[in-house]
């Protein structure tokens, strides 16, 4: 009897002391998850299969150019980076809605795009560059004036246009510490009304995603009408890594991304751009999305 008296006296004074004071709890604290970081790891033991679509309109004028490609890219290992071979499998033109035949889709399905990768994704250059100018040589008609496409096709002009692409999906991504919030720059241009406009993109990371090809990272995009006085050091970064180009003014857009978490895969891209130009509204739209992974048997 004593001892049970003397039991419940310890246990009175047991859980007065707890309500006094604080007692450290049992839970571990873990504290904030550590930021994500992506690596680049291509799927190397697949192909992927992706569909591109784009449009450009103008206001006050008719008409809507639109453009489709689909294309079939694979990574493979080469001189310690990636050799990226992309091949466009069916690409077509249109306006209003009613197909238009072009030197340039027969162009892009005859030759394929090689482009040399380090071993972090950073861009480097377009293996073969003349191949495009071949395959234009090819096609055109010995009697059709083919100067401007020989213009479009030049190997600088296609090096140059391929790295700016990889580098606005991609480019300031892998490697870097990903925190919800954190954002990301890099500058692009699109041919719009004769000219080319030059827009600097913000890529918010907000997040991952469950998709039908795994987990993704997910990126906000919107342009900066005209950076700040006091430029973040990243946006001083982006711009002198491209030489410090002139903006164009009035340039509004806005996008969504997502990218595979663990292996590089683009799953899906959407961007909206508006630029004014000469009092104009012209609107150019692309989307872009992954629509298979296939083994190489299954490619046979």
């Amino acid at each position: 009897m004593r001892t049970h008296r003397l039991c419940s006296l310890l246990f009175l004074a047991v859980s007065a002391a707890a309500c006094s004071r604080n007692i450290p709890s049992l839970v571990p604290d873990l504290g904030s998850p550590p930021p994500l970081r992506l690596e680049f790891l291509p799927p190397g033991d697949s192909a992927l299969t992706e569909l591109v679509k784009s449009s450009v309109r103008r206001s006050g004028a008719p008409g809507v150019q639109e453009a489709e490609m689909a294309t079939l890219t694979r990574f493979t290992p080469d001189q310690g980076g990636w050799l990226l071979t992309q091949r466009v499998t069916r690409a077509r033109y249109s306006l209003d809605g009613a197909p238009v035949e072009t030197l340039v889709d027969d162009v892009l399905t005859r030759f394929p795009l090689r482009v040399r990768l380090a071993g972090d994704g950073t861009y480097i250059q377009v293996v073969e560059p003349g191949a495009a100018l071949t395959a234009l040589k090819e096609v055109t008609p010995s009697d059709l004036d083919a100067t401007s496409l020989e213009r479009f096709f030049a190997p600088d002009v296609l090096d140059a246009r391929t790295r700016d692409e990889w580098e606005v999906r991609y480019g300031n991504l892998y490697g870097q510490a990903l925190e919800p919030g954190r954002h990301t720059y890099v500058v692009g241009t699109v041919p719009l009304g004769g000219r080319e406009v030059t827009y600097l993109l913000e890529r918010t990371f907000t997040g991952t995603l469950l998709t039908e090809y795994g987990e993704a990272v997910v990126l906000t995009l919107r342009c900066l009408e005209e950076p700040v006085e006091r430029l973040p050091p990243e946006v001083r970064q982006a711009l002198w890594l491209v030489g410090y180009p002139e903006l164009t003014p009035g340039v509004q857009c806005e996008g969504e991304q997502l990218l595979g978490k663990g292996r590089f895969l683009p799953v899906r891209r959407g961007l909206t751009l508006r630029a004014m130009l000469d009092g104009e509204t012209w609107t150019w739209a692309t989307q872009s999305a992954l629509e298979s992974l296939q083994a190489p048997e299954e490619e046979r």
